[in-house]
């Protein structure tokens, strides 16, 4: 039996990254290390900030979240009911529960109460790819939320699996503007707060071994409109580079940021943002409403559209797996 590296007790986790083992107490000790080492690196927020965890009832979100609590920062939820099918349905449960059980404050937006549209449907309506429906909401709701209860900061559960796929992803198609813009900090700016991911120095792996250690229940499953989609791909690559040589997933994400840390800084303190006329929110398109409202205003009376008809076969194969032929919605 393995030993962990710091007391010789059993270890129940390797990582091969760290070239080490870890028993339990020392691997969440070595997680809280690297949550702060990213806030501290990047000045991410101090205790007196108040910070919304925009959360799914994914590993990684709820993580986070308990992660931030446990070391005393002032951490509420935000979870976004997005309408794709049960998918959604059992995320809200789960994230529902996990704030009851620790009796934590959750804001929920229902975007099809809100604004009288849902993922599965904007998508369909518009043309737009699902993911790109999806994160066009998220980005307009998690600002509009926090600003709205007055928050200083959004933190996301974007890991490092996450951003070395964007990066990977951009660096594929040298796709500058993104590149320059690829940071772990988004600044706050014209009454919206700053944005933040504090997971950037934590794995996937590493953050599913958190919730099962701190017993956290968590949606395994993918979102159903994510199959198939190029950045599991991206993932899957990094990760066959990661077996044959660990570590370098973390050199190359955390690398870019080293180096590329005066230019990403630059880039975004030169963002343009022009105020949408409709909602407030920026645009960056002076006197024109953001993409946001004309994805309301283009599909907000539209019937909803099955998750199943937006994908292809190998997918629906999937979704019916797990979610079953029956489910319309």
């Amino acid at each position: 039996m393995s030993k962990c590296r710091s007391c010789g007790e059993p270890a129940v986790i390797d990582l091969a990254r760290h070239n080490a083992n870890f028993c339990a107490e020392h691997f969440l000790q070595l997680c809280r290390r690297q949550l702060r080492k990213a806030i501290d690196e990047f000045e991410m927020f101090d205790e007196n900030d108040r910070i919304l965890v925009a959360v799914s009832g994914g590993k990684d979100s709820l993580a986070l979240w308990d992660m931030l609590i446990d070391e005393g920062f002032r951490a509420d939820g935000l979870y976004i009911g997005l309408g794709i099918g049960d998918y959604s349905d059992a995320s809200g449960v789960v994230t529902r529960a996990f704030a009851e059980q620790r009796g934590l404050t959750l804001h929920e937006v229902d975007l099809r109460e809100a604004h009288g549209i849902d993922v599965p449907t904007a998508a369909y309506r518009s043309g737009r790819a699902p993911c790109s429906a999806c994160g066009l909401t998220k980005r307009h709701l998690f600002d509009a939320v926090a600003s709205e209860y007055g928050y200083d900061v959004l933190a996301t559960g974007h890991n490092l699996d996450d951003e070395a796929a964007v990066l990977f992803g951009n660096t594929l198609r040298w796709d500058v503007e993104y590149l320059r813009r690829q940071a772990p900090v988004l600044p706050s700016r014209d009454g919206f707060g700053k944005k933040v991911k504090p997971l950037v120095r934590l794995t996937e792996r590493e953050m599913a071994a958190w919730c099962i250690l701190r017993g956290i229940d968590y949606i395994v499953e993918e979102c159903p409109m994510a199959i198939g989609n190029r950045h599991l791909g991206y993932k899957t690559a990094l990760n066959a580079i990661e077996e044959t040589s660990p570590g370098s997933k973390a050199s190359f994400y955390l690398g870019f940021l080293e180096r590329m840390r005066p230019v990403i800084e630059q880039a975004v303190a030169h963002d343009p943002a022009v105020p949408c006329p409709s909602c407030g929110s920026p645009t960056g398109r002076s006197g024109e409403i953001c993409a946001f409202c004309r994805l309301v205003a283009s599909t907000s009376e539209s019937e909803p559209v099955p998750v199943r008809m937006l994908l292809g076969k190998q997918a629906r194969n999937v979704f019916d797996a797990q979610w079953g032929t029956s489910n319309d919605r």
